[in-house]
């Protein structure tokens, strides 16, 4: 067995490691996200918890680690008698990330429970980990399902598995802890919501504490026994202060006056909903607990609203997580209970930073820049490469947007925008199942099996059922796909309003990107290449800070565009053939440098068209004078072409009749 890395062997990340031990101390506070960059020790630190945990009694032979002094009634190994277990270490189980939903929850044999009534059931993940830790790492990219299983069983303490009208319940009480980078994109807020704590850790800057890091490393890597051994008296301090920290923890009375800082808080920096105040008290005792004290003080409300707080704060993926550090003080302050008259602090948190969920309104060029700049000619008088380079310009205010979807039923990845053929939806048919049977579809085996009842010697009630019966329910729901965003940065839309209403065109559909499960890229052309911002990803608020920062000038090479965005495409159905994509182009349609770039353009986007990827057009021409070269450009690319202003007047709902009649032109 692999000798763990020591819990207090780990350099820095207090904030981490101490989330985790009020977790250990109380699982009530809900578990921990751990949110930073790769390479930060998170799994690091959460594996090696697990060593620091008090054992655990078990009933023999239970497969769902039922607790001998309090057994549960409904037990499917059960009914057990209270009496003397055996003790065994907490376990630490492992959720991979393609994991199914049989082998989270467990699985139910259908065909012994239609054919011989009898519950046959393979305990899951959740079982396992009852009692001990369920880490998650890489939570963000779990699907959506799964994770609504994950947070619905921390949430009531038990699992509940249903086939057909045939359930099973066990108990499921773990520390739930998910680690993730944000690059690879975000979880939903209502999901992080159901995570009692989180974190954000970063590598340290520090060379010092850098340089014991690799000690420390090296040394556990040629010889994890002996470094073990050098840290066994602090792994033993730490394990008997958890032990003695959960005696305490009944002890400690959370006062009215805790109570009033703890509600204020959450009020003043509105957070939704009534799990945060419940999060936080439970936070605050387990940090008294901790400290071995027996009441809470206004040092632990601190404490636990820095580590409660920040993930309630985001209003969508855009925000950065935070917490203002002086409004908290002043909230506290002001509901402590004392009247501090030589400090009234008139500026009540208005100033300064603002509210720390907010970013700083200044990330770009000042908002009263507001004159347009006459369009760098592209017409008879080509300018040079990079000339009269622009500098980024801010995007307007996004909007919401109707959806967009691509035509047909793919296979892809749950998600939320076009149909798909998936495990979870409505239910559309009945096919034989390939493999393990998942979704049951009663009345087509039951059809099934009843012509054969006589021949196989049916004598009583109960129909004679074979596997070959068994019938798998086809279901439709939705699919996310990959949102590839064309868009043209080059002189002629470096005009300062336009750039500005087109930035805040593709934010909104980014928006869209985000709330309906979509993978995202970023391909922008000027000058005399296109540039990939941003390869494929599932993290919509990199492309977005992609977007900002995005500077305009120079010729227009929309051909290369083009060309490159058809090789993100080509490279990602490699990694991913079942996503379709849809491009979004974004462009006036001109296009410049090099001999004949209108037609070079045309036959790069007559591509997209024999391949059939469905595809829109954003014309972003102005002025009085219209060459209509963005509807060309989507005739080529068997899409169609929706202006700027139609776009922002939400009339990009009548897109998706357009996108499928077009299509099916094409084919």
């Amino acid at each position: 067995m692999t000798t763990p890395f020591p819990f207090t062997a780990v350099v820095g990340q207090d904030d981490l490691r101490l989330a985790l031990l009020l977790n250990a101390v109380s699982p009530a506070v809900g578990g921990v996200l751990v949110r930073g960059e790769k390479g930060t020790a998170k799994s690091t630190a959460v594996r090696a918890l697990s060593a620091l945990l008090p054992e655990v009694a078990v009933v023999p032979g239970c497969r769902f680690s039922c607790d001998p002094a309090a057994p549960d009634p409904g037990c499917p190994d059960g009914p057990h008698e209270a009496g003397n277990g055996v003790d065994r270490p907490a376990r630490m189980v492992e959720l991979p990330v393609g994991a199914s939903e049989d082998r989270l929850v467990g699985a139910l044999d259908i065909e012994r429970a239609l054919a011989e009534g009898v519950k046959a059931f393979e305990p899951g993940l959740l079982a396992e980990a009852h009692r001990g830790i369920l880490y998650v790492d890489e939570v963000n990219l779990l699907h959506d399902h799964l994770v609504d299983l994950l947070l619905d069983a921390a949430a009531m303490g038990a699992s509940y598995v249903e086939r057909e009208g045939v359930s099973v319940r066990h108990a499921a009480r773990f520390l739930l802890v998910g680690t993730m980078n944000p690059e690879e994109g975000e979880l939903r807020p209502q999901l992080l919501d159901r995570f009692g704590l989180t974190v954000e850790v970063a590598a340290s800057r520090e060379p010092d504490q850098r340089v014991e890091v690799v000690k420390r490393r090296l040394a556990y890597d040629a010889d994890p026994a002996a470094f073990a051994a050098r840290w066994a008296e602090e792994e033993a301090a730490v394990r008997q202060r958890i032990a003695a920290a959960r005696a305490l923890l009944p002890q400690v009375r959370l006062g009215d006056g805790a109570l009033r800082q703890i509600a204020a808080t959450c009020a003043a920096f509105e957070v939704d909903g009534m799990r945060a105040d419940i999060v936080m008290a439970r936070t605050a005792t387990a940090l008294a607990a901790w400290a071995g004290r027996t009441d809470v003080l206004a040092e632990d409300v601190r404490q636990a609203a820095l580590l409660a707080l920040p993930h309630r704060r985001r209003r969508n993926p855009f925000d950065a997580p935070g917490l203002d550090e002086d409004k908290l003080d002043q909230t506290l302050e002001e509901f402590s209970g004392e009247s501090p008259d030589d400090d009234p602090d008139p500026d009540g948190g208005g100033g300064g930073g603002g509210d720390g969920g907010q970013p700083a309104p200044d990330a770009g060029p000042q908002g009263g820049d507001t004159g347009a700049r006459p369009e760098e000619g592209e017409g008879g008088q080509p300018q040079p490469s990079g000339a009269q380079e622009q500098p980024a310009a801010r995007a307007s205010e996004p909007f919401r947007t109707k959806a967009l979807s691509v035509p047909g039923i793919g296979e892809g990845a749950a998600g939320r925008r076009s149909r798909a053929r998936t495990e979870h939806g409505r239910t559309t048919g009945a096919r034989r199942p390939q493999g393990a049977l998942t979704k049951l579809h009663l009345a087509a085996t039951v059809h099934a099996a009843a012509p054969h009842q006589r021949a196989r010697g049916r004598s009583g009630p109960g129909l004679v059922i074979r596997r070959d019966d068994l019938r798998q329910a086809a279901r439709e729901g939705r699919e996310g796909n990959l949102v590839l965003f064309v868009v043209d940065a080059s002189g002629s839309m470096a005009a300062r309003q336009r750039m500005s209403a087109v930035k805040g065109a593709v934010l909104s559909l980014l928006l869209d990107a985000y709330q309906r499960r979509d993978k995202v890229g970023l391909v922008t052309f000027r000058g005399s290449a296109a540039d990939v911002a941003l390869p494929p990803t599932s993290s919509v608020d990199a492309a977005a800070a992609r977007l900002e920062s995005l500077p305009t000038g120079g010729r227009t090479p929309l051909a290369a565009g083009l060309l490159k965005a058809h090789e993100v495409l080509r490279v990602e159905r490699l990694r991913d053939p079942a996503r379709r994509a849809l491009v979004v182009v974004v462009t006036d349609g001109r296009a410049t440098g090099g001999p004949e770039p209108v037609a070079l353009a045309s036959r790069a986007a007559r591509l997209f068209a024999a391949e059939g990827i469905a595809s829109v057009v954003v014309d972003c021409e102005s002025g009085p004078v219209r060459l209509g070269l963005a509807g060309q450009l989507a005739a080529d690319l068997g899409g169609t072409a929706v202006t700027l202003d139609e776009l922002r007047a939400d009339s990009i709902a009548g897109l998706v009749k357009d996108v499928q009649g077009a299509s099916r032109r094409a084919a």
